[in-house]
């Protein structure tokens, strides 16, 4: 992904489903469709998983608590 949204959320009392889900819902209001994919960091996921509809994928370059949504590369 060259281009998408970063969001920061480090509010420890929600769970990373929630804080992708608000950081999607804010995307979708701004940007009037869904993000295909959500990067985090590797320390707050191990593994992709799915929450809803989007992608979340570990990756070592995002800063800890920031979420960067967007497309997936074509």
């Amino acid at each position: 992904m060259n281009v998408g949204m970063l969001w920061l959320d480090d509010d420890r009392s929600r769970s990373l489903d929630e804080k992708v889900k608000r950081a999607v819902d804010y995307y979708r209001e701004k940007y009037g469709h869904m993000p295909e994919l959500c990067l985090v960091n590797k320390k707050m996921l191990s593994e992709e998983k799915r929450v809803g509809k989007v992608s979340v994928q570990p990756q070592a370059a995002i800063l800890p608590h920031h979420f960067w949504l967007g497309m997936k590369p074509v």
